[in-house]
């Protein structure tokens, strides 16, 4: 594979700002590129725009300018089917549908894309091997409502998988667990990225899950620089 071809995130000179009531410049031309198995955090101190930078990359927020081409294809034409097929998210508080079954919400992404979920299709088989791998199968029926928040974590790694998406995209994903629960979710999403040949960014303020990572960024007034 060449290494045009594992470039799967490329973003150039992204800016954004508001301008009401004043104007605030949030990303003064950050630029990044992630390519397949590699994975990427960003830290930063509250308030700098991590996330709102993660949900541009994301492509559910547009730069105020700048580029972004994700899995060869342009932000600017084409961004719901982007977001849809080759980018994975996770979330700090799950985003879990409470009262639907585990195997529901792993599924839930392929049903959003209008895949045949029965259960001789690819993506049930495929749902039921991510949830044998972050170890819940055997919760395959339970409501999530009912689970841990570390169990929660694991359905939603799962999930964002369940398209089989180059891209994986995580805002603070431990950070409402415990050190034994973040440990264990750190790992095995790290595991999971490495297993798939994904690319992971992944915003945190927790230096062990960055230090996992293959590089660390930093943002700060705006810009990102690498560690």
């Amino acid at each position: 594979m060449t290494e045009q071809n594992d470039t799967i995130l490329h973003a150039e000179d992204l800016c954004k700002h508001f301008s009401v009531p004043e104007k605030v410049e949030i990303l003064k031309q950050v630029s990044l590129t992630v390519k397949r198995n590699e994975s990427v955090a960003i830290m930063g101190a509250s308030g700098e725009g991590k996330s709102t930078l993660l949900h541009i990359l994301g492509t559910l927020e547009e730069p105020t300018s700048g580029t972004l081409t994700i899995a060869g294809r342009s932000q600017k034409s084409a961004a719901p089917t982007i977001r849809n097929r080759h980018i994975g998210f996770i979330f700090q508080n799950y985003s879990l549908l409470e009262d639907y079954t585990v195997l529901q919400n792993v599924l839930m992404p392929a049903f959003i894309q209008g895949k045949a979920i029965g259960k001789n299709s690819e993506a049930y088989k495929r749902a039921l091997s991510l949830l044998e791998r972050v170890n819940l199968l055997h919760r395959k029926e339970f409501m999530t409502k009912v689970l841990s928040g570390g169990e929660k974590q694991r359905v939603a790694i799962a999930r964002a998988l369940c398209n089989d998406p180059e891209l994986i995209l995580a805002d603070e994903p431990s950070g409402n667990l415990d050190h034994k629960s973040s440990t264990q979710i750190h790992q095995l999403l790290l595991d999971c990225v490495h297993q798939f040949n994904k690319g992971l960014i992944v915003v945190t303020h927790d230096k062990a899950l960055a230090d996992l990572c293959d590089n660390i960024y930093y943002l700060s007034n705006g810009t990102l620089t690498k560690d």
